[in-house]
């Protein structure tokens, strides 16, 4: 007899965004799987969208494909629920493809809360951006190696970040990242974590992104750093605990996001 596969999850999602007198508001709301997005109700023009993953984790051979369009003239945040963890895989890698797309005058803000990597884990992430010439963007991604709270020691998983951004179809920012599988070693490295097990990425797009330099400097402090160049404000955050980086993480988004601060399911 064949042995049975082990049932794998599956969610993707669309969501696209229209402005309607003023405000933002749905054009298209497509979901499939596990993949859900609900809508909150905000006290401003703008629009939230919070993404679920009903399986409750991702592990090896699990898919997740989410997109968002911004409309011209629109202001949109895309948050999660909760952390995505990631449990340990038997075989193969969790696959999550994020796509956005943000048209003239328009803004979005990506903010999902962290991502939690388990031992024996592995999750190959991409996210491309397509930005207008006159749009803004903010882009947050923190990442736990093992909750400190909870005595998980990471020693091996596997993590592969892969960012493409473009401006009016010009790549204006790559990152690949990847550590693994011997998880633990490269968390040590001096030069890398120092024996830190939490990072977040910062990324804020916006042309007057460098008055916002010296500011996030001060509340970054000394674990992690910021640097701006060609319209672009770049940061990045570690810290021995997910609570001890939030404590830093939500101040500099709330420097950062304009008037929309952090998301209100961060605080439940």
């Amino acid at each position: 007899m064949t042995e049975a596969k082990p049932q794998r999850a599956f969610g993707s999602a669309h969501l696209a965004v229209k402005p309607v007198s003023g405000r933002t508001r749905i054009a298209t709301l497509y979901q499939e799987g596990c993949a859900k997005i609900r809508l909150p109700d905000t006290d401003d023009q703008s629009l939230e969208a919070v993404m679920i993953n009903t399986s409750g984790g991702l592990t090896g051979g699990d898919e997740m494909r989410w997109r968002f369009d911004v409309a011209d003239d629109c202001r949109a945040q895309v948050t999660t629920q909760a952390c995505e963890r990631i449990y340990k895989a038997s075989a193969g890698i969790a696959d999550v493809a994020s796509a956005l797309k943000v048209g003239d005058r328009a803004s979005l803000a990506w903010l999902p809360q962290e991502t939690i990597l388990f031992e024996g884990s592995a999750l190959g992430r991409t996210l491309t951006v397509d930005l207008a010439e006159t749009s803004r963007a903010l882009i947050v991604e923190p990442v736990v190696f093992g909750r400190k709270a909870m005595g998980e020691d990471i020693q091996h998983c596997s993590f592969r970040d892969r960012w493409r951004i473009r401006r009016e179809g010009k790549l204006i920012h790559a990152e690949d990242f990847a550590i693994g599988p011997d998880t633990a070693t490269m968390l040590g490295r001096p030069a890398l974590f120092g024996g830190m097990r939490i990072m977040a990425t910062v990324l804020l797009l916006d042309a007057n992104a460098e008055r916002h330099l010296e500011p996030s400097r001060k509340i970054i402090g000394t674990k992690g750093g910021v640097s701006f160049w060609s319209g672009k404000l770049l940061a990045r955050l570690i810290d021995g605990d997910a609570y001890s980086l939030r404590k830093r993480l939500v101040p500099l988004i709330e420097l950062l996001n304009e008037k929309a601060g952090v998301p209100k399911v961060w605080s439940i």
